[in-house]
Formats: structure tokens, C-alpha cells, sequence
């Protein structure tokens, strides 16, 4: 049994509508749960004026019935509210007014490129679908399967390790579940006081140079078994899956799966995680450099990503580009924008993370039922003799 995420939505349109298949019946859900995801993608010093305009809040208009799925298709709307102020330019029918077409595609977006595949003339188009906007949606979906997750026992967190040039000190520990108790109180969501007033600060210099500016987050789940994902096949790779999943975000430009890209030059004995056992503890590691995946496949441990963001493409101060229609030297086109949002795309990635993991529980553990679900991975865990750490 699969599972799919589908959104659907313009950045400027009516609204937002995600659809989740192939969760089980009877997972309990509550509402402001998935709204408390929604109003964390909308945290973080650097957003721009759209996050003074829109409060999000999912609602539920199919798959649930008095806080218990019913094994369909859950469907999710979020109400564009500042649809309002485009309803001439973004509005699903013809208008009596008439609407300019915009020539001018940034560099570093999808809009030429978009309009070439799509034989389309307005960059419109294009960019409102490609926007970031689009993520609310995942966000929402995401919210529903880290439900799901959270009945199984595993929870996920995020946050920010880079701004810029500004990076957190390396952690001389494992980060636990409560260690994120006030990162979603911090300015960027950074759990080092003294890296988060550089990184605003950072911030801050930037904007008022017209930059904006990219960094580095990093996502932990908590809980999840061993054995999801496979080695047989490179498509069930869980790690392949993960990183896809990061990389789809928008302007995520790489994915690094637990030490990652530093393990490319440590010596074969600093690079993996030796293996023990003891009758008190089963199977255990020292270390987990891997980021709990071996193999394609999930170790036990507790499983980290992170994901390197680059600057946003829409800048207050735009860059050379064409004009598409005349094919003349112009500016990029000039739209309201972030500063940064590598604070929010944690919380995005925490959704897509979320949305991978469920699948592959659903994968493995089958079950119409979430009690079923709850009893195929007990049985599961004492067959291997693990227990959650």
C-alpha cells in the first residue's frame, strides 16, 4: 500500500487544496494541529509582507468525520487572502478588464524556462505555480502524516544550522526531542543563541543591500524502525526517496544525509558507525554518522537530513534579464518577496520528511485500520528485538 500527496494552487489564486491517499482509518486528527504547522511555515526574521496578509488555516473537506479519517482521500483547502487584490489578474474566468502580460523572467526561477516548455506568453503562468506559495499545501498534507507517524511513535523536528556565511557551532552531543523545545520561538529558528543574533544580524545587512540570502537546515525524525526502505532496487532506496523529497522544495539545491558531504573526506574509520551489543540494549551504535540510513535502509537511529537552500531568486534590487516579447535588455521582474526563508523551509521540510517516512510505514506495515497499523509494527519490533531510543 502506497501513499500520495497531490497539491494544487496558484500563489495569487482562490486558495490552496492538498489531497492525502492511502492513509488508514481511524487516526484521530485535530485541527489545530495542522493549522500550528501551517503558522510555523509563516515563522522567521527575513519574510516579507505576504506573511502580514495571510493566516492560514487547512480545511478538512474530505477523508474525515468528527476527528477520525475514514481510510478515503483526505482533502485539504487553505483560502488565498490576499486573492482579493488579484482577482482581475489571477481569476480563474475572463475579466471585462484587461490584464498586461509579464515578459520579464528572473534569473534563478522557473519562469523562462516555463514558458518555453508550456509554449506560454506571461510569465504569470508560470511563476504562480512554481512559487514557494505552493509548499503551504504540502505543509498542510504534511501535518496529516506526521499524525499518522506520531501514533507510530516517531516525531519529527527541525532547525537552522546556516545563514549565509554564519554557522551554528558544531553540537558536541546527539540532539534529543526536547532539545527543540524553544526553536520554534527563536527569530530563525536556530538553537544557538549567541549563531542566531549573527545570522539575524546577517539578515539584516543584506536586505538593506536589495540581497536576499539562502542557508542551511537540518530535519530529525525520532522513533522510526529499522528496515523501511530496501537495498533490493535503487528506486526503494529510502535515502534516494528523502532526498528527492528535499530536493523538490523550492529553491533546495542539494540534500546531505547525515554527516553527508563530510564524509567524503574523513578515512574509512571515522566514516561509519560500529556496531555493539549488549543484553540491556539489542544492537546499538556510538555514533550515527550515517543519519540512520544504511544500505537504502532506515538503522534505528535517529534519522538526520539537511537540506542547503540557495538565495531566492526574486530580489528587491532585480537582475540583468530579457524582455521576452521584444527580446531587448530589461530587468528581471520586480515582486514582493522574503529576504530569507531558510527558517520555513525547515518546517516544509519537516512535512516532506513526514510524507516519505508515512510512506514507507504504509509500505511495510500495511493495515486498513490504524490499530492494525499499530499491531503489524509491534509484532514487527519484537520479532527484531527493538525498542525506540
Amino acid at each position: 500500500m502506497s501513499l500520495r500527496l497531490i497539491t494544487a494552487g496558484e500563489s495569487h489564486g482562490p486558495g490552496l487544496t492538498c489531497l492525502v491517499e492511502g492513509l488508514p482509518a481511524g487516526l484521530e486528527l485535530h485541527p489545530e494541529e495542522l493549522d500550528r504547522d501551517l503558522a510555523r511555515r509563516q515563522l522567521g526574521h527575513g519574510r516579507g509582507g505576504r506573511m502580514k496578509i495571510e493566516t492560514d488555516r487547512a480545511f478538512v473537506t474530505a477523508g474525515v468525520r468528527h476527528g477520525h479519517t475514514l481510510g478515503g482521500p483526505i482533502a485539504l483547502q487553505i483560502a488565498n487572502r490576499d486573492y482579493s487584490n488579484w482577482e482581475e489578474r489571477m481569476n480563474p474566468w475572463p475579466v471585462e478588464a484587461e490584464v498586461p502580460e509579464v515578459h520579464l523572467p528572473r534569473p534563478g526561477h522557473a519562469d523562462l524556462v516555463g514558458v518555453w516548455k508550456y509554449g506560454l506568453t506571461d510569465v504569470r503562468d508560470i511563476l504562480e505555480r512554481a512559487s514557494a506559495r505552493e509548499t503551504t499545501a504540502r505543509v498542510a498534507g504534511g501535518a496529516v502524516c506526521r499524525g499518522f507517524l506520531a501514533a507510530l511513535g516517531v516525531e519529527i523536528r527541525s532547525h537552522v544550522v546556516q545563514i549565509g556565511t554564519v554557522h551554528a557551532p558544531q553540537l558536541t552531543a546527539p540532539l534529543t526531542v526536547s532539545d527543540f523545545g524553544g526553536v520554534d520561538d527563536d527569530p530563525v529558528r536556530c538553537l544557538d543563541a549567541q549563531a542566531s543574533r549573527a545570522m539575524v544580524d546577517h539578515i539584516n545587512v543584506q536586505r538593506k543591500a536589495n540581497e536576499s540570502i539562502g542557508g542551511v537546515f537540518e530535519v530529525v525524525a525520532y522513533g522510526v524502525v529499522p528496515g523501511l526502505g530496501s537495498h533490493v532496487s535503487w528506486e526503494t532506496r529510502l535515502d534516494g526517496k528523502i532526498a528527492s523529497a528535499i530536493c523538490s522544495i523550492q529553491a533546495v539545491k542539494g540534500a546531505a544525509l547525515g554527516d553527508g558531504w563530510e564524509l567524503a573526506a574523513r578515512p574509512g574509520s571515522q566514516a561509519h558507525d560500529e556496531i555493539f551489543y549488549s543484553d540491556e540494549r539489542g544492537y546499538y551504535r556510538e555514533t550515527n554518522r550515517c543519519g540512520g540510513l544504511e544500505g537504502g535502509m532506515t538503522t534505528g537511529e535517529p534519522l538526520i537530513v539537511r537540506g542547503a537552500m540557495k538565495p531566492l531568486p526574486t530580489l528587491t534590487k532585480p537582475l540583468q534579464s530579457v524582455d521576452i516579447s521584444t527580446r531587448e535588455p530589461a530587468q528581471a521582474l520586480r515582486e514582493r518577496t522574503d529576504s530569507c526563508t531558510v527558517p520555513a523551509a525547515g518546517v516544509v521540510a519537516e512535512a516532506m520528511l513526514a510524507f516519505v517516512l508515512a510512506d514507507a510505514y504504509r509500505e511495510k506495515f500495511g493495515g486498513d485500520h490504524i490499530d492494525d497499523v499499530r499491531d503489524a509494527v509491534a509484532r514487527y519490533c519484537e520479532r527484531i528485538g527493538w525498542q525506540p531510543r
